[in-house]
């Protein structure tokens, strides 16, 4: 039996996440649930993918690492013209490798970068639509780097996730190494990278510092949401579709 690693690039537009998800009397499509289709049929086995982790309704991915156990014959030549063939256009191998036994997708990572797009001009351009957030007002991006200064770091995230967590069974802790905010010509992209991230978490970090780049909230508040650990103070949680996995360290 082989350990397949994939590198995969896809366009989560009309995709329920990543996970594949059970609901009765409903159809939904995940791009999990695309892969292992296409996958079984191709080998006669019952595939199971391994995501190197969960990515919400619309959001997209370039560099996705996952991984598949097989007893097929088949080469990686051929298994690459078969997904090529047929996988959805939205759903692309970039790569296939032989991993070891011991390799897995999610449990392995020491590192994610997410990248969030703005699209900050009058009008939404129709070819950016699909893959970044439109926001008319001018946003004061010099704040919005005062503000993020705060995130940076081991810090308990509980205010910047909507993750319910009971009695302290998960642990909301985790390290940000950077957070990069630039503008080309009003297309302003939000680069976060770090350990690990919880539920939502990009979104409403990105969301918050969109405040402050309204002039809704100071660059010093982000440090007061922090220390409130309440969900309740932080921004709103700004649409997946401006949401891309970038990169994965191992």
């Amino acid at each position: 039996m082989r350990n397949i690693k994939m590198l995969l690039q896809y366009d989560g537009t009309r995709y329920k996440g990543w996970q594949k998800q059970n609901q009765k009397g409903n159809s939904v499509v995940t791009i999990q649930g695309k892969i292992e289709n296409v996958l079984s049929k191709m080998t006669g086995e019952e595939i199971e993918v391994i995501g190197c982790g969960r990515t919400d309704s619309g959001v997209h991915a370039d560099n996705y690492v996952a991984n598949f156990f097989t007893d097929s014959k088949m080469t990686l030549v051929e298994m690459m013209s078969y997904l090529e063939e047929y996988l959805p256009e939205d759903i692309v191998v970039k790569e296939l490798k032989i991993a070891s036994d011991r390799f897995h997708s999610r449990l392995n990572v020491k590192g994610k970068t997410y990248v969030y797009s703005i699209q900050n001009t009058k009008y939404q351009d129709v070819f950016s639509k699909r893959f970044a957030y439109h926001i008319k007002e001018e946003l004061d991006i010099e704040s919005m780097r005062e503000g993020a200064k705060y995130l940076i770091g081991t810090h308990d995230f509980k205010s910047f996730t909507n993750l319910k967590v009971k009695n302290g069974k998960k642990s909301t802790i985790r390290t940000i190494r950077d957070i990069k905010i630039t503008n080309y010509n009003g297309f302003v992209q939000i680069e976060v990278s770090g350990n690990g991230f919880l539920l939502n978490m990009v979104r409403i970090i990105v969301g918050t510092l969109v405040e402050v780049g309204v002039h809704k909230r100071n660059p010093e508040d982000i440090k007061e949401i922090l220390e409130s650990k309440n969900r309740e103070n932080s921004g709103l949680k700004v649409p997946g579709k401006g949401l891309m996995l970038k990169n994965l360290e191992y």
